[in-house]
């Protein structure tokens, strides 16, 4: 009976690993195999192509540099003082990872405009412009802030506090104990973040399509998506390439550099106990990042009740009537089809990747551990390429099911990560307590863990499915021929200069994902509120 048990799980495993070769590595070695010296020549040789290199630069390192920045001041502000409303707070800094990023820009675009023509552009009488490099920086910070700053504070708020108490009665000053506990304590994570951020802004190509001008002219994302739609494959890989490189070097940086800072268990919790000028300085923080998040959400919406912005602010619904006219009754079915498979199967397939890695032994764990978080090192828009190469000939190119398997790939990675951390604080000898009474592993599961880790699969499903909602990159190079999702039409409906129809359409999915966080939210209250009148 063991050595069959033992078996089956070898072959879960072994089919596992073979999926992942499938979806991750065949279609970026695919990409690569596509590439041609006359491809790589014609690219060089582009007049487009050393600029946009140091487009992407430039305004890659200088929101990364802000959004983080911004990010520890946020994290240490909610996990370090005792202000009030930090679920408002927290609830905020994350709105922007619930819409697309290009409708960052668009928010911007109506806040400021070009030549005076913004929203607050008009009321302080200021002739601004947001176009080119200072709105494609601000735009990135917004739509890469909230991702930084969940990165910091998951690290900050399980720091020990014994140090600090330690440093206090030794009379070190608050300055000197930040630079000489915290910082080395978040030496990995910082690193991490930086990485992560970079990547996710040079890749993106939202924000500076909507915000890029003829003087300044494109970055790399543009360019790859442009070589896509004119099936330059091989001058497109290329680019992917450049792309993959701080993906790889975060990588490859995340699991060289150790962690000895985050290490150990926590003695006691770090505190919140703070004077009165650190918590005044905290909520002046906390609201001005607030107040720059939500101003060009607000500024989009506008736009949507705008009969014709920014000439004639008369209110009307013609833009929603107009964006369902359009196809929006059919695109955002689409968008939930493609969010639901993605979250019902990326949770099963992580939970069941994280659970072989963490609670068996093989030798096959640490492969499969790699294969899972190699996605985390793959932009999307390389992903989505290497999927139109290696799938387009395949009955499945075209279909719901691949856009629905790019989304599970492209966010795997985090949600497998996180259930691989809470399995870990499992107790280890559940199994074999449950072998020495006679329980089998499959009881164990159902009976015990999931139960116990429900909390996490469900952030898993919503992260799933958020992210899935409001996505374009691996999806604009799938979708056509496959059915398109609603976070495209903002694409088309910029195409078209119909910023209302954008607006409206950002608004919608902004919408879907409040109500589903708000919906897991209600489920586990209810669920710890059962829990608590059953002890």
């Amino acid at each position: 009976m063991t050595r069959r048990r033992n078996i089956a799980r070898l072959t879960i495993q072994v089919s596992l690993i073979l999926f992942f070769l499938a979806v991750v590595i065949c279609p970026i070695l695919s990409m690569f195999l596509r590439i041609t010296p006359s491809g790589f020549r014609a690219l060089v040789s582009s007049r487009d192509f050393v600029p946009a290199i140091v487009n992407s630069v430039t305004t890659g390192l200088s929101a990364t540099l802000i959004s983080t920045a911004l990010a520890l001041g946020a994290a240490f502000a909610l996990s370090r003082t005792d202000i009030k409303g930090k679920g408002v707070f927290s609830t905020l800094f994350v709105l922007p990872m619930l819409i697309p990023s290009i409708s960052h820009a668009y928010g911007l675009k109506a806040l400021i405009g070009a030549n005076g023509s913004g929203i607050l552009s008009r009321l302080l009488g200021l002739n601004l412009s947001i176009l080119g490099f200072p709105g494609i920086v601000l735009g990135s910070v917004l739509y890469s802030f909230p991702v930084a700053f969940l990165m910091l504070q998951s690290v900050l708020q399980y720091e020990d506090g014994l140090p600090y108490r330690a440093a206090r009665v030794l009379g070190i000053p608050p300055l000197r104990r930040f630079t000489g506990i915290t910082l080395p304590y978040l030496k990995k994570t910082l690193i991490s973040t930086i990485f992560a951020v970079f990547t996710m802004i040079v890749t993106d190509y939202g924000v500076p399509e909507a915000l890029h001008t003829r003087s300044f002219g494109y970055t790399l994302s543009i360019l790859m998506l442009r070589d896509v739609e004119n099936a330059r494959y091989g001058s497109a890989g290329v680019i992917g390439i450049l792309l993959l490189i701080p993906a790889v070097a975060a990588f490859v940086i995340d699991l060289l550099v150790p962690d000895h800072g985050q290490a150990g268990f926590v003695t006691e919790p770090a505190g919140t106990g703070c004077g009165k000028v650190a918590r005044l300085l905290a909520y002046l923080f906390s609201g001005i990042v607030s107040t720059l998040i939500l101003l060009p959400i607000l500024a989009f919406i506008v736009q949507i009740f705008a009969k014709s912005y920014p000439t004639d602010l008369s209110f009307t619904f013609s833009h929603i009537r107009d964006t369902f006219r359009s196809g929006a009754d059919r695109f955002l079915p689409n968008s939930l089809l493609y969010a639901a498979i993605a979250s019902l199967f990326g949770t099963a397939l992580a939970f069941l990747s994280a659970y072989l890695t963490t609670r068996t032994k093989s030798p096959l764990n640490r492969p499969l551990h790699l294969l899972s978080i190699t996605s985390v090192a793959i932009p999307g828009l390389v992903l989505g390429l290497g999927y139109v190469i290696f799938f387009n000939r395949t009955p499945l190119y075209g279909t719901v099911l691949i856009v629905a398997l790019a989304n599970t790939v492209h966010f795997f990675a985090s949600p497998y990560l996180l259930m691989v951390n809470t399995l870990n604080k499992v107790n280890p000898d559940l199994e074999s307590v449950g072998k020495t009474l006679g329980v089998g592993r499959g009881r164990i599961v159902f009976d015990v863990l999931l139960p116990k880790v429900r909390p996490s699969l469900c952030e898993m499903a919503v992260y799933f499915f958020v992210n899935s909602m409001m996505t374009i990159s691996a999806v604009s190079l799938l979708a056509p021929p496959a059915p398109l999702p609603l976070s495209l039409q903002i694409s088309r409906a910029e195409s078209q200069i119909d910023i209302g129809m954008a607006a409206t359409v950002s608004l919608l999915i902004l919408l879907v994902n409040l109500a589903v966080r708000g919906a897991m939210a209600l489920a586990r209250r209810a669920a710890a509120r059962r829990a608590g009148a059953q002890l």
